[in-house]
């Protein structure tokens, strides 16, 4: 086994270049799946990625449709139930890369500037997707492993995986597994790796006011009909008090509280508020009261207004009174909240608090449970050791601020915990524009895991 993993590490250092031109390959795709005029691109994404597997040693790979845009599986070893098997998940979707005009770079030509490439979809996940896919090939390069390893890559995580959970339900026996691995989470900084343990969950809505039947000029009707924008400015502006707290009815009632020991553990974090005051650009933190950022980011539910659009919003000036307003909202949730739940606590603080002099509506977008695992498992033990392995420290315990329904989809379904890392940093921007990956950390990401591949080996 020793010289399977030292070849496998002088192999991946050897290609490092072409490893990182495979990433290019794929930034070059713009697969947004929230706009429908990436299709195709979708698509094509899905149908490159299965050429990656088949290129590098796996038996079988094939893209599977879905009632909106297609799951990528392979595996190495089919039909052999005498060996255990991991599943990899990933996600080969991006986020729309609005505002454009933001980007010093165009976002689907990869770029690589001083130690990072910079593209869409460069970090959150296709970096992370071709780090886990360069550790194994890697790896196959260099003997017949008693490992089935099987893949999962979705198109439709960055708008919540509408799909995803009834796939993995049809094809539970395709996919059943000894471990996951799921790369889709982060690291604290470049010197420190981390496992995450624990992530919120999300519930996703668009909130739409409705006053008059057309647009209105403000001078005629100004003072004599409510304003849509101005209810739903004020109706927003309900959902905080003084102390930053969600005030839904009832949205705190089923919080599973940190531990003692877990607020103990978090404060081991070498993060500062000065940290999170640097790669956000502001000057002061803001925040639910009696707890830490990094309790708030991990631990507690929030909710947050993510866009707003109603009225006049070009250049110049135009006195109108809008017909409409509407705003999309997230709430970030923590374990034992369920997104119907939040739901229904959303809708009583409308009925409780909108006005009669508009129509409203709530449409649900998106939703996904939190997620707890065990840190104790033999696989997340094979993880710790091999992320050691590569950065010469013990990775922290964390918990992610972010949402990967999938990883509670999985745990329910096919009955197996994920292991939860990932190679991104707090400064690669992901969902911002000029999102990177810092390079230095996927090659290294890629030797960690290639020494955790050997470490399921040896068990």
């Amino acid at each position: 086994m020793t010289n399977i993993r030292e070849n496998a590490i002088e192999y991946a250092r050897k290609n490092s270049s072409q490893f990182e031109q495979n990433l290019c390959e794929l930034v070059k795709i713009p697969s947004v799946s929230t706009n429908s005029e990436n299709k195709q691109d979708m698509h094509y994404a899905a149908e490159r990625l299965v050429q990656m597997l088949t290129s590098i040693g796996f038996t079988e790979g094939r893209v599977c449709e879905t009632g909106g845009h297609p799951v990528v599986f392979g595996q190495t070893k089919p039909g052999d139930n005498s060996v255990p098997t991991l599943l990899m998940y990933g996600h080969y979707d991006v986020q729309p890369v609005d505002p454009l005009d933001l980007w010093k770079t165009n976002p689907f030509t990869p770029t690589v500037k001083g130690d990072r490439l910079f593209g869409r979809g460069a970090s959150d996940m296709k970096g992370q997707i071709v780090a886990g896919l360069a550790a194994i090939e890697s790896v196959l390069k260099q003997a017949d492993i008693p490992l089935n390893i099987k893949v999962i890559f979705e198109g439709e995580e960055e708008i919540g995986s509408p799909n995803l959970a009834d796939f993995i339900k049809e094809n539970k026996e395709m996919l059943a597994c000894d471990y996951i691995l799921n790369p889709d989470a982060g690291m604290v900084s470049a010197e420190l790796p981390a496992i995450t343990y624990g992530l919120r969950g999300l519930a996703y809505f668009e909130i739409r006011v409705y006053g008059p039947s057309h647009d209105l000029h403000s001078g005629s009707f100004g003072g004599a009909i409510h304003n849509p924008a101005q209810v739903l400015c004020d109706i927003l502006s309900k959902m905080h008090d003084e102390k930053g707290r969600v005030t839904l009815p009832g949205f705190y009632d089923k919080v599973l509280p940190l531990s003692d020991g877990e607020r103990k553990e978090i404060a081991r974090l070498p993060i500062s508020d000065e940290y999170y005051k640097q790669n956000a650009g502001v000057d002061e933190l803001w925040g639910e009261d009696g707890y830490s950022v990094v309790e708030r980011v991990g631990g507690r539910p929030t909710l947050e207004i993510n866009g707003l659009l109603s009225g006049f919003t070009g250049a110049g000036s135009k006195t109108v009174l809008p017909a409409q307003a509407m705003a999309k909202i997230s709430s970030r949730l923590v374990p034992n909240q369920d997104p119907e739940e939040v739901y229904a606590q959303l809708m009583e603080f409308l009925r409780q608090n909108m006005p009669s002099t508009v129509k409203w509506e709530v449409i649900k977008m998106a939703g996904g449970f939190p997620s707890l695992t065990n840190p104790d498992l033999p696989e997340t033990k094979a993880m710790s050791k091999a992320m050691e392995r590569a950065w010469g420290v013990p990775p922290v315990l964390k918990r992610e601020g972010g949402s990967i329904p999938v990883a509670s989809d999985m745990q329910k379904i096919l009955g197996v915990e994920s292991v939860l890392v990932g190679f991104g940093l707090p400064e690669d921007a992901i969902h911002s524009p000029n999102e990177s990956q810092h390079l230095p950390t996927f090659h290294k990401g890629i030797e960690a895991l290639i020494h955790f591949l050997c470490n399921l080996i040896e068990k």
